[in-house]
């Protein structure tokens, strides 16, 4: 299993903070290192503060030679399709080629786009504005000019330039539903399960596997991002749920009681039980884990986590 760090850069992470993150990650065995791309606190905890996602990467692709460095996921409401294609390629750049991953998404956050001003259509019509983006980041990052005439975007001769020095895997994820099964088939590199259990992603994985064989696609990577809380032992896995409650604004002042509450689809547990997991997981299919990471100022923690690979 190829073991990734997700954090929450939404949740007042630092540039000094994400330095540290990146060295620990490119030090260890992990396989890259993801971050949201979101404004505004997802824990609903105001004053939090979030630098831009793709200024982050380029940035960490500057200070970093081999980690892999990706947004998951980067939502149709922030950006123009033209404009994230090239804040991507941009990172691909500094990078030197081949590090550098892109999330796809409708966005959720309705707080957000109102408190930054970005319009927030419909659900119908966020995916209806992904199934276009998706496409003209695609094309933009291929040799041939292209035109395009959606219903949200147009482009004329579009040919961005210049290329990526090395194609950034695409990722397309959701529950394993028709629509977005349809989509990432027909574009994407990887098709991410969110927040799902071992039985759900065992029962997800063929549906994958034949909507890519269905659009004559090699089959794509299958990937997991959940949360979780790993410890060396037991008193260390409840330390850590404390700091976890801390991040988001919960209160566990029972750490024994709290954890237990946790999500069932969480890993969580000492390094060998969540071990466990994640070969039940590998067994059914997934072959990379993005593990949320919510105490990100704890380095010690990446370590763990660096121990699941």
């Amino acid at each position: 299993m190829r073991v990734c760090l997700m954090i929450e850069g939404q949740e007042s992470v630092s540039w000094d903070q994400w330095v540290a993150l990146a060295k620990a990650c490119e030090e260890g065995p992990l396989d890259a290192l993801f971050r949201s791309d979101h404004y505004l606190s997802v824990m609903g905890v105001e004053g939090r503060s979030s630098l831009d996602a793709w200024s982050t990467i380029a940035a960490l692709a500057a200070v970093t030679t081999s980690l892999r460095l990706g947004a998951l996921v980067s939502p149709v409401t922030f950006r123009h399709p033209s404009v994230l294609a090239k804040s991507v390629v941009t990172a691909d750049h500094i990078s030197g080629g081949g590090r550098v991953e892109l999330g796809m998404g409708a966005g959720w956050l309705e707080a957000e786009h109102e408190a930054y001003g970005f319009r927030f259509p419909e659900r119908g019509d966020r995916f209806a504005m992904l199934e276009e983006q998706v496409e003209i980041v695609s094309r933009s990052w291929s040799e041939e000019p292209f035109d395009f005439e959606g219903t949200h975007y147009r482009l004329k001769g579009g040919d961005p330039l210049p290329k990526p020095l090395a194609k950034p895997n695409l990722i397309i994820g959701g529950r394993a539903r028709p629509r977005s099964l349809a989509l990432a088939a027909r574009w994407a590199d990887e098709y991410n399960l969110v927040m799902m259990g071992v039985d759900e992603c065992a029962a997800a994985v063929p549906k994958i596997s034949e909507a890519w064989e269905a659009a004559g696609r090699p089959k794509p990577v299958i990937s997991l991002m959940t949360g979780g809380v790993v410890g060396s032992d037991r008193v260390d896995l409840l330390e850590r749920g404390h700091a976890v409650a801390e991040v988001r604004g919960e209160d566990a002042s029972d750490p024994e009681a709290y954890v237990e509450r946790l999500p069932d689809h969480w890993l969580i547990g000492t390094v060998a039980e969540v071990r466990e997991r994640v070969a039940r997981l590998e067994e059914a299919g997934v072959e990379r884990l993005m593990l949320q990471y919510l105490p990100h100022t704890d380095l010690d923690g990446v370590d763990l986590i660096g121990e699941l690979a």
